[in-house]
């Protein structure tokens, strides 16, 4: 889920300097060891593959039309996969006093925003449903000639334009499949708990709070039970760059594997967390993030190479370059579930998989996988291994249940889909990334991962 709406990047860095100045920790008593930690919470049944499948691609054809020091917050993340949206969510409390709301964790996209009401008396809404604005002492609209109000796209006429007033700043966030956001671009007090235990409150987060929602990106299944989405893009506006200056300009998570039971806690982790456990787990790999100026939100990564078995595939580097339209490339995104590679990458990839496959075929109609499996009567099927080699001399090597999936009882499908679109790029789903502690470190522009610490508490 991707907004259509691209940053003037001469001005943001101008603009981002004030802007995340606003965002300030009411409890001053912090200890340097300290950190606070998000949940990432997951959704229970899973989805069947043809709702993996129908989710995964209304996302990738929203993100494929989109192109023209100190402490650490941690909060547990929950898989959204489940509801077929193959998205993560994260619990925040939002407003003084809180709120609790459940947003989706979005790598893909920069804007924080709620489902707002503008209720006087809210008995009649059940808690958590929305944001009540009138309910909060401590919400507060920017206006329209705030700096921060720049950094958002505005409805058509832009009101800003027409008055001299000091009058709210309003948004119209789009999506590329046509869904919209809108209301007053607005900033709050959120609460979150610390390593210790305490609770700690920020002030001046930035939000939107939208009073009009529509379309299948933000009111569909894959939006089943959230009231809102927590962008940690690139962008100027995300949860992880507003926060990045006090907490440091890096976050990381683990998805845990969803089909443990029950599903063990998953957590989002957003500052620098040198003082923390996490930091001292050895063999962390690194590759580059790279920029593409054109879709500046996503988290671009170099594949240099694809192996099967060891072997290396000969596909073209052309294939993960970005053109000078900034079509191509490759993504790694919280909010798909499977990896989708462009199709002639996938074409080698998916033929190497048959030669080497010694189980029989299964007849299960309907799937929606180019390569399926019959497990039946094999305790521990034999599939061939797949690795990634990346920038920096870095090589990512998933298990195997990170690309097969049982898709029907007792049959194995290989989860990776091609692109068949020139002006797509490859995604690295959260499928692919389960199991393993990845770190977004925006000050040295790199991606880490290691499979050593997923299962720290």
């Amino acid at each position: 889920m991707v907004s259509s709406f691209s940053f003037q990047l001469v001005s943001v860095a101008l603009l981002l300097l004030t802007f995340t100045e606003n965002i300030h920790v009411c409890n001053s008593k912090r200890t340097a060891r300290e950190y606070l930690r998000l949940p990432l919470l997951h959704r229970t049944p899973f989805p069947s593959p043809a709702e993996i499948l129908s989710s995964d691609a209304r996302r990738l054809s929203a993100l494929h039309h989109r192109r023209r020091r100190g402490q650490v917050l941690k909060s547990p993340v929950v898989s959204g996969a489940s509801t077929g949206s193959g998205q993560y969510f994260v619990d925040l409390q939002v407003g003084t006093p809180p709120q609790k709301l459940l947003l989706v964790a979005d790598t893909g996209s920069d804007l924080v925003w709620l489902r707002c009401s503008a209720c006087k008396n809210c008995t009649n809404r059940s808690r958590g449903s929305a944001f009540l604005a009138r309910h909060s002492a401590t919400f507060s609209p920017r206006h329209c000639f705030d700096s921060a109000c720049r950094l958002v796209p505005h409805p058509k006429p832009n009101p800003c334009n027409r008055t001299r007033l000091h009058s709210p700043c309003r948004y119209d966030y789009s999506y590329a499949d046509g869904s919209t956001t809108s209301g007053f671009f607005s900033e709050e007090t959120t609460t979150l708990r610390t390593s210790s235990g305490k609770e700690t409150k920020l002030e001046g987060l930035s939000f939107g709070c939208a009073f009009r929602i529509s379309g299948p990106s933000v009111s569909g299944q894959s939006f089943d039970g959230a009231q809102g989405v927590m962008g940690l893009g690139r962008g100027p506006i995300s949860f992880s760059t507003q926060l990045g200056r006090r907490y440091g300009n890096k976050f990381s998570y683990c998805l845990m594997d969803y089909t443990i039971a029950p599903p063990p806690t998953s957590y989002l982790t957003i500052g620098e967390a040198q003082n923390d456990v996490v930091s001292k787990i050895p063999k962390m790999s690194f590759t580059p993030l790279l920029i593409n100026p054109l879709s500046p939100t996503f988290y671009y990564i170099g594949i240099k190479s694809v192996s099967v078995d060891g072997k290396k595939l000969p596909i073209s580097p052309s294939v993960w370059s970005v053109d000078e339209l900034g079509n191509g490339g490759t993504v790694i995104d919280s909010g798909t579930t499977l990896t989708f590679l462009a199709e002639p990458a996938y074409r080698l990839v998916l033929a190497a998989f048959k030669r080497r496959v010694r189980l029989p075929s299964s007849a299960e109609p309907g799937l929606g996988f180019d390569l399926c499996v019959n497990v039946s009567g094999v305790s521990r099927p034999s599939l061939p291994r797949l690795s990634f080699g990346l920038g920096g001399n870095s090589v990512f090597s998933p298990p195997q249940r990170n690309y097969f999936i049982e898709a029907a009882e007792r049959v194995k499908c290989l989860a990776i889909q091609p692109v068949e679109s020139d002006s797509g790029f490859s995604v690295i789903g959260n499928l692919m990334q389960q199991g393993f502690l990845f770190e977004f470190d925006k000050d040295r522009s790199r991606l880490g991962f290691t499979r050593h610490g997923c299962a720290l508490p």
